[in-house]
């Protein structure tokens, strides 16, 4: 964790990114259909994004992950 209070998480897979969001809503104390209804989706999507399916469509994660307060930073190696 880094003095910010925000820890780092490498993100290899949909199924990462399934699990951060998971992860996160569970830190928050919401339900699939809490974080449905602040994103403007349905509860069927998170549950398939958390699941980690691949063709989940990026704009709708980038807003679920952005709601969450969950940044992206990309990092070349």
């Amino acid at each position: 964790m880094n003095p910010l209070g925000s820890t780092s998480s490498a993100v290899r897979s949909a199924a990462d990114i399934g699990a951060l969001v998971h992860r996160r809503r569970m830190e928050l104390r919401m339900t699939q259909q809490d974080l449905a209804n602040m994103v403007g989706s349905s509860r069927r999507f998170i549950s398939e994004l958390e699941d980690g399916k691949e063709t989940a469509q990026i704009g709708k994660v980038i807003g679920v992950l952005s709601n969450l307060g969950i940044a992206l930073t990309a990092v070349t190696s």
